[in-house]
């Protein structure tokens, strides 16, 4: 049956952003379970298609699709051509740039990309997506945030600045799509390989996400415990927060 998930785990599966560690951590746990055809879009590349060959060695029906961020014009035609081979019942969003704060900040051109390509290309890759979800009537759009997104560090607050909108994007065309079929699910992981309290692997993010599809989560943390400390630390007063580790 076209859309049909058992337990909400896809069958078809579209990564946004195909050489992301956690979108190919995500995708490796997903075929082990059921999902039997992946396209990987991003920009054309070796790493691209070593990761097409290593998902087509677990037994997945994998293709590769030319996809820019930062070139949000082309989006509708190149998720048109993904969606106009058969129904997709999952997209996961996992594009971004960590950007380079210290550099950033006095190269106000740079700083401009790593908001263009996190939010400016997420939201017109999630509205396109978002769309050829609901008219297929099913489907579930993963979008990976951040727990930088949360509140304002020093260390990178460029980055967190465009988590942040994007986060807050996901949440109201979540909102937008209830009931049309289309489930949105927002991962708000920790520092991927960091160290200390609001760090984690893409394993464990990979893991997460398996769960929150089975229970149809709206919104997912990981580690779970950083949705209790970040309600702690998004109401610290500023002169303290500066003070922290984080």
């Amino acid at each position: 049956m076209p859309g049909d998930t058992a337990f909400g785990l896809p069958q078809s599966l579209l990564v946004l952003g195909g050489t992301s560690e956690i979108a190919l951590a995500t995708t490796r746990r997903l075929i082990a379970r059921r999902t039997r055809t992946v396209w990987l879009a991003g920009r054309p590349s070796p790493a691209l298609e070593q990761a097409a060959e290593s998902l087509r060695a677990l037994g997945a029906d994998t293709r590769t699709v030319a996809f820019d961020a930062l070139d949000p014009e082309s989006h509708e035609a190149v998720l048109g051509k993904v969606f106009a081979e058969g129904d997709i019942d999952m997209v996961l969003l996992a594009f971004g740039i960590l950007g380079d704060q210290a550099h950033d900040e006095r190269d106000p051109v740079r700083a401009v990309q790593v908001a263009r390509t996190n939010y400016a290309g997420a939201v017109s890759a999630g509205l396109v997506a978002g769309r050829a979800l609901q008219t297929q009537g099913h489907g579930s759009l993963v979008v990976l945030s951040s727990v930088a997104g949360e509140r304002a560090r020093r260390a990178d607050f460029i980055y967190g600045s465009s988590k942040a909108g994007l986060d807050t994007f996901a949440q109201g065309l979540g909102d937008a799509l209830h009931g049309t079929g289309v489930h949105v699910m927002v991962v708000r992981p920790g520092y991927v390989r960091g160290e200390g309290l609001l760090s984690t692997t893409p394993e464990a993010v990979a893991t997460a996400i398996e769960l929150g599809l089975r229970r149809r989560s709206e919104v997912v943390w990981v580690p779970g415990a950083l949705r209790v400390v970040m309600a702690a630390l998004r109401h610290l007063p500023r002169a303290l927060f500066r003070r922290l580790p984080v």
